[in-house]
């Protein structure tokens, strides 16, 4: 398999640290992987998180032509973490202070947005096999000078250029997952007032069928595609009562996906559709025991009604997937945590789930 691409993240936050942490965790998963970054800051975050044992990891720059060549690999004595240095490298740095912890900044904007730059363009070219990606900061972004607020749309353009379309003929939207609920949004990153306003029948009707899409790809044709769809007003408008968007837009978009085939219902009060869908896992110790929700994924109107949920089932194992680009990306569904960054404390639980994802996603 080509190799994984994991982008650094804003160097100030938690990124770094996270990434060596799941290096150090899971030797065998992270085999065939790679950072894109810088390796002053992947060499800093090291200290961060060893106790010590900085002796026992190396962080090696590698050239982009040594890509796929020269894999991570864990022995007894030595754990190497290759990185693709983006920007200017400085070799044998370890105690310099390039990008200030915890400080939001445009230098770490910056560094952050050239690191899934590169990574969008190597997986579009079929350089990579997908890229990982550690949290960034949308402000650094701003301050940068990035005009895109996150890594979603900023990838939708870089897919939109290489496909030479614009990027409304590039549709994607965001998945958050976790092993016992997925949900996809219909708006990501905009205030409360343009998400209302984002709810239209397009724009139901073509989250419906991109879900679609990502299930048939990764449940299989002839396993279970059920999908919901959450109402945007309480209980669903109630027949009008509290809203008409349900009956004037959502329920039309969702007619007319069933007669396209699509296995989906709704919509359905906000407030209890996340929990009808939750697969639950009846015995821990034994994770194959499990009752399954009535849904496969749960479209959500906008951004907080359905990441609530998932994050409130666990952040650490949540996972972010972008849907509907030609490449695969993941990502942990948490953000920079500039508050504990430089601590050595962060989990690394969601990334590792996210890499286990994007193997997964890659091999279907």
């Amino acid at each position: 398999m080509k190799p994984i691409a994991i982008t650094m993240g804003d160097p100030s936050g938690i990124g770094p640290e996270i990434i060596v942490k799941a290096f150090i965790h899971e030797p065998e998963l992270t085999q065939n992987c790679f950072v894109v970054g810088d390796v002053a800051a992947m060499r800093r975050a090291v200290g961060f998180v060893t106790s010590g044992y900085e002796s026992a990891i190396k962080i090696e720059a590698i050239l982009e032509a040594e890509i796929g060549t020269q894999p991570a690999y864990s022995l007894p004595e030595l754990l190497s973490i290759k990185v693709l240095q983006i920007g200017e490298l400085q070799e044998g740095v370890i105690d310099a202070e390039p990008f200030e912890i915890g400080k939001i900044s445009a230098k770490s904007g910056k560094a952050a947005a050239d690191a899934v730059v590169w990574a969008a363009r190597a997986a579009l070219k079929g350089q990579i096999a997908a890229l990982v990606t550690a949290p960034l900061h949308k402000e650094a972004l701003a301050l940068a000078g990035v005009k895109f607020p996150g890594h979603t749309e900023l990838l939708q353009a870089e897919s939109a250029a290489f496909l030479g379309k614009s990027i409304e003929q590039v549709p994607v939207r965001m998945m958050l997952a976790n092993e016992e609920l997925r949900t996809v949004l219909v708006s990501i990153h905009m205030s409360l007032r343009d998400a209302i306003e984002a709810v239209s029948y397009e724009n139901v009707l073509e989250t419906i069928r991109i879900t679609r899409d990502f299930l048939h790809r990764t449940v299989g044709e002839k396993s279970r595609q059920r999908i919901a769809v959450a109402g945007l007003n309480p209980h669903a408008g109630e027949g009008g009562l509290f809203g008409r968007e349900e009956m004037e837009l959502i329920s039309p978009a969702i007619a007319a996906a069933q007669a396209e085939g699509i296995d989906v219902v709704g919509p359905f009060a906000p407030d209890t559709v996340f929990m009808r869908a939750r697969t639950k896992n009846l015995d821990k110790k034994i994770n194959n025991i499990k009752q399954l929700g009535e849904f496969d994924a749960v479209i959500a109107m906008y951004h907080d009604q359905g990441l609530i949920p998932v994050k409130y089932l666990g952040v650490e194992q949540g996972v972010n997937v972008t849907l509907g680009l030609p490449l695969v990306r993941t990502s942990p569904d948490h953000g920079t945590a500039f508050d504990i960054a430089g601590q050595g404390i962060a989990d690394a639980a969601s990334l590792i789930a996210a890499i286990k994802m994007a193997k997964n996603l890659v091999k279907v």
